[in-house]
């Protein structure tokens, strides 16, 4: 099968490229070979790759930032995922595309199924929900959403947090904002059992457990120091309120992914994950 990958420079483009599986040709475009929110420039690359399946891993994903660049955020999250989909329909392409858990608003106390009522309470959630709307009509469209990606490469939390590590004495983490870190790798090849198994419409997936963002840095802390890395930092949990962030984030936005761990197989712990993307980055330094 004939593959098209859009944002192979980023976290999730360079893991789906490292675990495709047999039977696959892909095209793997980054954004310095092609700018996805150019709608003449991304009609044009996709009917020249002539793809059987496009996956968008491409997205706008400064969440604060986009409180002030809407327009491109929606132009990148909203409208581009649109021209996929009409590109997909007129090659009899799949298509599958990648979202957040931001389309939810945090009020509720159990994890959102997939058919959930979405909310978005910022301007990347609905860029990203707009996104999510301009495919629902496709028949060939999966949409996966997914939360709190991170991975051994790039810029994520977990990067992050192990470079604050080294720069600082204290760190301030908010610690009542509740979803699932969730390794890039299990995300990568999770998307491939759902193009293999046929999957369309909307999908959950996350590693297994739950964690606050304070939760999550405390643990890489842990485990960074069991490995070996020096660092003389302490975490300090602070409230949504205190952090004073530009963008409002959901409170809860665990996602309910039982549907999708019924075709794929339950994930690890994201705490295992954890130690295998550290094991990774520690090898790399």
């Amino acid at each position: 099968m004939k593959a098209l990958i859009f944002g192979a420079d980023g976290q999730l483009g360079r893991a789906l490229q490292r675990t495709l599986p047999a039977g696959f040709e892909v095209t793997a475009l980054s954004r310095s070979d092609l700018d996805i929110g150019n709608e003449t420039a991304l009609n044009r690359a996709i009917d020249y790759a002539g793809p059987e399946l496009v996956i968008n891993a491409a997205a706008y994903t400064a969440v604060d930032a986009a409180e002030e660049d809407e327009s491109q955020a929606f132009r990148i999250n909203g409208s581009a995922p649109g021209w996929m989909a009409l590109a997909c329909a007129r090659l009899g392409a799949r298509l599958v595309h990648i979202s957040t858990d931001y389309v939810f608003d945090g009020q509720a106390r159990q994890p959102y199924p997939p058919e959930a009522a979405t909310n978005p309470i910022n301007v990347y959630g609905r860029s990203k929900r707009a996104g999510e709307e301009a495919l629902l009509s496709s028949p060939n469209a999966l949409i996966v959403r997914t939360s709190a990606l991170y991975s051994a490469h790039g810029r994520n939390f977990a990067t992050t947090m192990l470079r604050l590590l080294a720069e600082r004495d204290a760190i301030a983490v908010v610690d009542d904002q509740i979803s699932v870190p969730t390794h890039v790798a299990s995300l990568a090849n999770v998307v491939w059992a759902l193009v293999e198994a046929g999957a369309t419409g909307i999908h959950h997936f996350t590693d297994y457990g739950t964690a606050s963002w304070y939760q999550f840095a405390c643990a890489i802390v842990e485990k960074a120091d069991a490995a070996g890395f020096e660092f003389d930092c302490r975490i300090n949990p602070v409230t949504t309120a205190q952090y004073d962030a530009r963008a409002a984030r959901p409170p809860f936005s665990v996602l309910d992914c039982a549907a999708t761990w019924a075709i794929t197989g339950t994930p690890k712990h994201w705490e295992e994950e954890l130690d295998i993307m550290l094991a990774e980055w520690m090898a790399a330094r």
